[in-house]
């Protein structure tokens, strides 16, 4: 059953009746749940996401087209970076309070949020990594987007963010992460494919793996070259 929201606590405001429904799961849980969601919300996304993305790049390196993956890869946790940039002046603009402080009789689980509130720092994080991944890999990427998913859904479990908080968090790290890929992905590749062919090699290219053969159309009998040899 959902939490019952007070007309006067914001009970006709659906962002603030699904906040309550979200937070008001807690109040029924064990404690230990509301422990591990804590850990879960906090820390325990960005560990996963981050054991993702070394998953990848181990899986990736494999491939023929192991350069633009990788690059692909680098690109990610770049995103993610510059997603939370562009949330700071976005934050101190809108200066919405954190829910807690305008709402009574909510389970704040997590303490010492003094910060604003929108958007929601934890959930463009883990959207721009997720949408990163899904850009170097399909599979890796989906699960990385439901991480992502889950991350914003702990957040308001939490108290300490509102839906639309965590709505704006996962348009950031998309946009992010999405429309700056191109240029990303042409500044990034030749750094990895250089890479690629020095010692570091082994970063790019899992060992024991054959570069593709690409055609020498200058000489009709050669079956072609490795692209390190092309380089050279």
């Amino acid at each position: 059953m959902g939490y019952t929201v007070p007309e006067a606590q914001g009970g006709s405001n659906p962002d603030v009746g699904l906040l309550y429904d979200i937070n008001g799961m807690a109040k029924g849980a064990p404690n230990w749940a509301d422990k591990a969601m804590e850990f879960v919300g906090e820390y325990g996304i960005l560990i996963a996401l981050g054991v993702l993305m070394v998953c990848a790049w181990w899986s990736v390196r494999k491939k023929d087209d192991a350069v633009p993956a990788v690059a692909a890869l680098a690109w990610a946790p770049l995103a993610a970076g510059i997603a939370v940039l562009v949330n700071i002046p976005i934050r101190g603009f809108v200066r919405r309070p954190r829910p807690f402080l305008d709402h009574q009789g909510l389970d704040v689980l997590v303490k010492g949020k003094t910060d604003f509130s929108f958007v929601s720092d934890h959930t463009t994080l883990a959207m721009a990594l997720g949408v990163g991944l899904f850009v170097a890999n399909r599979k890796y990427g989906f699960l990385g987007i439901l991480l992502a998913l889950f991350e914003g859904f702990s957040r308001v479990y939490l108290g300490v963010h509102y839906p639309t908080d965590v709505v704006g968090g996962l348009a950031l790290g998309t946009a992010v992460a999405l429309l700056l890929a191109p240029l990303a992905m042409m500044l990034l590749t030749p750094v990895v494919g250089w890479v690629a062919r020095s010692r570091g090699g082994w970063l790019v290219r899992a060992p024991g793996v054959r570069t593709p053969l690409v055609a020498v159309p200058d000489q009709p009998g050669a079956v072609g070259h490795r692209h390190s040899d092309l380089a050279a």
